[in-house]
């Protein structure tokens, strides 16, 4: 094992034990909470000690990039590739055929244009609806900081829900950046409040995954409902820039 996939082990292994933790503290079982080791703007190379290290679900933000990766390292096929940026509408394509999770549909635009996409190659897609909870311009997603805002975003995701190639799996959401993992629990309690309303609404919906959480607050995340963890700079260290991924 080489030293680049025995440190990076070392720190998935210990992720792992942290999400257990954050769970049993929470009274949750660990065994549902999955952690997604992000290797966006990461190399090849790192992306390889990653699968080799014991990460079986790897995310990505730029569909070409993770289209790259996922040709290059095509030997291991059990690796989940997970899509967790926003897509342009022009990038549709690429996610549809490509990727085994959607974590960031974040309009009805988008999931029409995905859903012709994957009827054009006979695969069902899932996806997660993101939610911008925060209530920050910057972020993409159905607004869902008020929650009085809510009922207004039912027609819209009742129209996703009956795209017959889109598969909706839960929720997403990126909170406001803090400067502690404690400022990110009210948003992740937010998008739980989130889940259940929708979940009455659509009951014969599956929306059991809530995908949030990341390397500052992920323990926060895992207390208060985290079905998927986006664990990247504290298990294969900080981003490359993009002129040296590759």
């Amino acid at each position: 094992m080489s030293d680049l996939v025995q440190s990076i082990r070392e720190r998935y292994l210990q992720t792992l034990d942290n999400i257990a933790n954050a769970a049993h503290n929470a009274g949750r079982r660990p065994e549902p909470i999955k952690l997604v080791v992000v290797t966006k703007s990461q190399s090849v190379e790192v992306t390889r000690a990653a699968i080799e290290a014991g990460a079986y679900m790897l995310g990505e933000n730029y569909p070409e990039e993770g289209v790259m990766k996922r040709q290059a390292l095509r030997e291991f096929s059990a690796v989940e590739w997970h899509m967790i940026g926003h897509v342009q509408s022009r990038k549709a394509q690429l996610v549809a055929e490509n990727f085994n999770l959607l974590h960031s549909l974040d309009s009805l635009k988008l999931a029409k244009r995905l859903d012709r996409f994957c009827s054009e190659v006979g695969r069902t897609l899932p996806v997660l609806l993101e939610f911008n909870v925060g209530g920050e311009d910057s972020k993409s997603g159905w607004l869902a900081g008020d929650e009085a805002l809510w009922p207004a975003t039912l027609d819209e995701i009742a129209a996703v829900i009956a795209l017959p190639n889109l598969q909706v799996r839960g929720l997403m959401t990126m909170p406001p950046l803090g400067e502690t993992a404690e400022f990110s629990r009210p948003f992740f309690q937010k998008l739980k409040r989130l889940q259940e309303y929708l979940a009455s609404q659509f009951p014969h919906t599956d929306f059991t995954e809530l995908s949030m959480g990341t390397s500052g607050d992920y323990e926060v995340a895992v207390q208060e409902g985290a079905t998927l963890v986006r664990v990247g700079t504290a298990i294969v260290g900080a981003r490359q820039y993009k002129s040296e991924v590759g």
